[in-house]
């Protein structure tokens, strides 16, 4: 049986993932229309291949939560209409009963949607914020309570993140940067 810490514990992590989606999301609709196919600092994408990669996370939470199958990202969809759909999707499964404690698939293996989303959703939808704004040129600025506690979470990863598919190589960030840069730096990100 979960105690109320418990079940504070995952009021924390829905809430967290939420505030970060919210960031997210006002990047998505701060982008201009002709900017989706700007280039992202991850190898190979665009603006919209952000969003259609954290919307394609989303909808494999939301499939996983409700036992369905995520349909795919359509490369010519809206960028602002799929991931409005992705994230009340997502934030309706995670209010269903239970939902954190459904175990999932991710690409490390099954685990407890608790941990994928506190732990590796929530680093994967602050970064790709980064990414987003950087690429459209929008506010770069990310919420500095979830930068600290991101980087503290994904330092212990460092050999898991280098594997191929994940974060590329670190980048030696400036001397004297700021949290934000170092963490940026620590997943690949030249800023």
């Amino acid at each position: 049986m979960r105690g109320s810490n418990s079940v504070a514990c995952m009021s924390e992590v829905i809430e967290r993932y939420q505030h970060l989606a919210e960031q997210f999301g006002a990047r998505v609709e701060a982008t201009p229309d002709d900017k989706w196919s700007a280039p992202a600092p991850c190898d190979e994408w665009t603006a919209r291949d952000v969003v259609a990669h954290v919307v394609g996370s989303q909808r494999r939470v939301a499939a996983g939560v409700n036992g369905t199958d995520a349909a795919e990202v359509d490369a010519d969809a809206d960028p602002k209409e799929v991931w409005r759909e992705s994230n009340a999707a997502v934030i309706a499964a995670l209010q269903q009963p239970g939902a954190l404690e459904k175990v999932i698939p991710t690409p490390m293996g099954e685990m407890p949607l608790e941990v994928m989303l506190g732990r590796l959703l929530s680093l994967d939808i602050l970064v790709h914020t980064w990414d987003l704004a950087r690429a459209v040129g929008g506010d770069e600025r990310l919420d500095q309570d979830a930068v600290a506690h991101g980087y503290e979470g994904i330092k212990p990863m460092d050999a898991m993140l280098r594997r191929p598919g994940a974060f590329g190589p670190k980048v030696d960030p400036p001397a004297g940067a700021d949290l934000q840069t170092e963490f940026l730096s620590f997943l690949g990100r030249t800023v």
